[in-house]
């Protein structure tokens, strides 16, 4: 199992917290915005799941067609939204990109926020990281893993 870097681990982690859900629009141009910031190295979105087909009652197996599952582009990379985007979390690299942050959220947020510092990504292997990436894992790629998605990793930016 590889240890993670002293670079890794003295960086700084932060939670965006929206008053309200946002809506695609909104996401797509607060992570365009937060794309063009150097520094940052992970990110993940939260939110509540939105559903493809009614899951039971008399429309059951139909389409829902919510109008939050959209197609959004971030720096040049299209990704469906599967999730109404109610938390960011992202790992950067000094105070400097966090001020960045808060400041890129004050610009493009039309509502409150919370902005929170504390420890959201885990720098050791766990049984989920393990299970989907080896005894070998990225030290890059723990931690966002999810156990019961079948949706891939988006690597934002990446030449691969």
């Amino acid at each position: 199992m590889k240890d993670p870097d002293s670079e890794t681990v003295n960086r700084i982690q932060v939670e965006i917290c929206p008053k309200r859900l946002l809506n695609p629009e909104t996401a797509q141009m607060l992570l365009s915005e937060l794309s063009t910031l150097d520094g940052i190295s992970k990110a993940i979105i939260h939110g509540p799941r939105l559903p493809m087909t009614v899951a039971a009652g008399p429309g059951s197996g139909e389409d829902v067609g919510h109008a939050g599952r959209k197609v959004i582009v971030i720096a040049d990379t299209a990704l469906e939204l599967s999730i109404s985007v109610g938390r960011i979390r992202l790992e950067v690299a000094d105070a400097d990109v966090k001020e960045e942050v808060r400041i890129t959220c004050e610009k493009v947020l039309p509502f409150q926020f919370e902005f929170k510092e504390g420890l959201y990504f885990h720098n050791r292997l766990t049984v989920s990281d393990y299970a989907k990436y080896g005894p070998d894992a990225n030290v890059e790629m723990l931690g966002l893993s999810d156990p019961k998605s079948n949706n891939p990793i988006c690597i934002i930016g990446s030449k691969e």
